[in-house]
């Protein structure tokens, strides 16, 4: 998160009305703008572990990464600055989770590209505030208005559920497969055979889809699943607990908080982080695997077909194979053994 983003950039046109404001910074945080904007305190709440890590550097404990922001999280802030998510339900959520904790009368600014929908702000949040545009510039739209009244927020009523297969699957707003089973998923998923076992590491695992299916054909197997969004941490471990199967479920950036080996490691990577294209995270992914699996381990990840994977395999595994494939998606296969390259 060195450069900085479009809508952080509309911000610091308006530099000069933070310095003596107490900011709340929250959503889609995806560079280092709140700690270097001069402000008289500074906090920040994010549902997304790989900013926090970033911003926790510089603000300590004032950067705080969890589903649900508590009191304690906005205290003393008499400002809001909101960066939108592409995820309607998502910005509800937030939103109204943050305006039932800060005073009545504090400001509101909420930020977000233009192609992300943040017009609908004015009137998502019509209840509490009269929001207006003040700036529009870089493609994106910068509203600002006055909390008049306080929302009630209850986490409870945002849950989710669906079906599939005979197991039920627990969702949030933001997670992705919400709303059902994704194409990719589903190739992914058709390659799974039954008696599975060992260790299986889930990264990126969503709403717990992929280890749930799995165990479900494959009860000896012991899963660890992780994320970054915790949105997805809380609906993976309610999922997992709804079909009566055990796992640990952690927040880590690919493998930042992973430790020891394992036999397998599925995934469907994000190559998006908010609205941007990003291939970072299934970049490392793949380079890192190596230093996670047995021997004889796997790495099974399904993929856009027109993504830049199999040379990336082939460079660190020294082979790979496709298990299926469809007009949009590729499931690929590589084993770690003797022309893997372990990474330093």
């Amino acid at each position: 998160m060195s450069a900085f983003t479009p809508a952080s950039e509309v911000i610091l046109r308006h530099s000069d009305e933070f310095i003596e404001r107490r900011v709340l910074f929250a959503g889609d945080l995806q560079d280092d703008l709140p700690a270097q904007l001069d402000t008289t305190l500074t906090r920040v709440h994010t549902q997304q572990y790989h900013h926090w890590q970033t911003l926790s550097r510089t603000l300590g404990e004032n950067a705080q990464f969890g589903l649900v922001a508590t009191a304690d999280d906005v205290r003393d802030c008499d400002t809001l600055v909101y960066y939108w998510p592409k995820n309607k339900p998502e910005a509800q959520f937030q939103l109204q989770n943050l305006l039932s904790l800060l005073p009545e009368g504090c400001d509101i600014f909420v930020i977000g590209e233009n192609r992300s929908g943040v017009r609908s702000a004015e009137g998502m949040l019509e209840k509490q505030a009269t929001l207006a545009k003040i700036d529009s510039a870089r493609r994106c739209g910068l509203y600002h208005g006055r909390l008049d009244t306080r929302p009630d927020f209850d986490a409870e009523g945002f849950w989710g559920e669906y079906l599939l297969d005979g197991v039920t699957i627990k969702t949030l707003p933001g997670v992705f497969s919400r709303d059902g089973l994704d194409a990719g998923s589903n190739l992914l998923l058709s390659t799974f055979t039954p008696h599975t076992k060992g260790k299986i590491l889930d990264i990126g695992c969503g709403a717990g889809v992929l280890s749930t299916l799995l165990a479900r054909h494959s009860p000896k197997v012991r899963l660890f699943l992780t994320d970054v969004n915790a949105a997805a941490l809380a609906a993976s471990k309610a999922t997992l607990a709804a079909n009566q199967l055990e796992g640990d479920v952690f927040a880590s950036n690919v493998y930042s908080e992973v430790s020891g080996r394992y036999d397998m490691i599925i995934s469907n990577p994000p190559f998006h982080d908010g609205l941007q294209t990003s291939l970072d995270a299934a970049q490392s992914l793949i380079r890192g695997a190596v230093k996670y699996l047995n021997s004889g381990g796997e790495l099974r990840i399904v993929a856009n077909a027109f993504l830049p994977y199999p040379q990336l395999l082939d460079d660190t595994f020294g082979n790979h194979e496709v298990l299926a494939q469809n007009g949009r998606f590729k499931v690929y296969r590589a084993i770690y053994g003797r022309g893997a390259k372990a990474r330093r």
